[in-house]
């Protein structure tokens, strides 16, 4: 079993991170420790870390867990870049204190953009939860990871493209998969089984490229591209349009009788390059 204290730049807000994943049942979350245990795959080989925090807001710090020694400072990386470590959220507030989010940010001090585990899962789980209500999204995306995933020490993994890639529509329509998203996830796992697309190299790409070669699958349309950019890879300056979520957000913020048209959202986003992303995130949190 290995330790690591790991001190980061603040401000930073573990406690509103927690809360926002809590929304995923599949996440261990414990509130009373400010704890959470990570399922974390390097080289496809799995691991669980136990990530606590042990700081405040302006001084955080954290105490991570593992048991493979060998493997420790790769683990150590992969849960930084989960957590943005590295992007000190200083810099991103001070630029939001100009513009008109700024008591959004002000608000949600310290909100940090945090990756999905696993880019492969994360782009299953964009398929998964198009067009349908959170709470079913995240009820139907349970169902399948507790069916053909696997469990380390009570933390779920997504199932592997070569597992998805087996799986007929008739397996997934149990779970009360529509006909189509089960094809669509089947044809993620084929893709990535079959190597036309390596997801390795693909979160190496600029952004047109990943567009590009993602946009030819079937079921995937410019919001889920979009979405796997920020959950999946972090990209930071991206602003998915389309999202009703962000539509509604815009509204609430500007106060208009009506959702904001492409062009007025376009006006809106001039002084927030470049984090586009972080001005999604807080918009997200201003109506959750």
């Amino acid at each position: 079993m290995w330790h690591e204290k790991i001190d980061i730049e603040g401000p930073y807000n573990f406690d509103r991170i927690l809360d926002r994943l809590s929304l995923d049942p599949l996440n261990q979350i414990d509130f009373n420790e400010k704890s959470l245990k990570v399922p974390v795959l390097i080289k496809e080989k799995p691991f669980v870390v136990k990530v606590r925090s042990i700081g405040t807001i302006e001084n955080p710090s954290f105490e991570l867990s593992g048991s493979d020694v060998e493997y420790k400072p790769a683990v150590i990386e992969r849960i930084a870049e989960i957590f943005q470590w590295y992007a000190p959220l200083k810099d991103i507030h001070d630029h939001f204190q100009q513009t008109d989010l700024n008591e959004l940010f002000q608000e949600h001090l310290g909100t940090a953009f945090v990756l999905d585990f696993d880019p492969f899962g994360c782009l299953l789980k964009c398929i998964i939860h198009q067009q349908l209500n959170l709470t079913f999204a995240y009820t139907l995306t349970q169902r399948f990871v507790k069916t053909f995933g696997f469990e380390i020490e009570g933390v779920w993994f997504y199932p592997r493209p070569e597992t998805v890639a087996a799986l007929t529509v008739e397996q997934l329509r149990e779970l009360q998969f529509s006909g189509r998203k089960a094809e669509y996830t089947i044809g993620i796992g084929q893709a990535i089984a079959s190597d036309e697309l390596d997801i390795e190299k693909l979160m190496q790409e600029d952004e047109q490229v990943i567009f590009e070669k993602l946009i030819k699958l079937r079921g995937i349309g410019p919001w889920t591209v979009q979405n796997f950019l920020m959950f999946g890879l972090g990209r930071k300056n991206l602003f998915p349009t389309a999202d009703i979520g962000l539509q509604n957000a815009l509204k609430k913020l500007y106060k208009l009788d009506a959702k904001p048209t492409m062009a007025e959202m376009e006006e809106y986003m001039i002084n927030w390059h470049p984090y586009l992303s972080y001005a999604s995130l807080y918009l997200w949190r201003s109506i959750e």
